[in-house]
């Protein structure tokens, strides 16, 4: 599901980093993603739960920054930077499912207490011996 509004999206090329000779001084090829959590057309729950998150790619503001240079090229740095939101998003959108607590059954609760029986007279036996 795609509820990313490209609107919402700030793109940027920038000059990548890191090895690449001539070729990295000269074209601007890696992305700069910014969006904007509060400001953006996502729905309510889905934007607290992303603010929420713990994440060192969300600022204290809200805004998702994403650096993309895997690629030389500006195309396909985009798009990994556009995949890489859409994954972000995409993880805060499905809810995990409501734990309810169930009651052990019969045969497990003997079970438990058939096992701390046996520890104990195992136990018991390690004492000393007196004559």
């Amino acid at each position: 599901m795609d509820l990313i509004d490209m609107n919402d999206v700030e793109l940027s090329a920038i000059r990548a980093q890191g090895p690449g000779g001539q070729n990295v001084n000269k074209v601007s090829s890696a992305v700069h993603l910014r969006f904007n959590i509060v400001a953006s057309s996502l729905p309510e729950h889905i934007k607290e739960r992303l603010l929420a998150m713990r994440d060192s790619r969300i600022t204290k503001d809200g805004v998702v920054v994403l650096k993309a240079q895997q690629s030389r090229s500006q195309e396909a740095n985009k798009e990994d930077a556009l995949r890489r939101l859409r994954e972000l998003v995409d993880s805060i959108a499905v809810l995990p499912a409501v734990r309810r607590a169930t009651k052990p059954t019969r045969g497990s609760q003997r079970r438990r207490l058939d096992g701390k029986t046996r520890d104990g007279e195992r136990k018991q036996l390690r004492g000393k011996i007196t004559l």
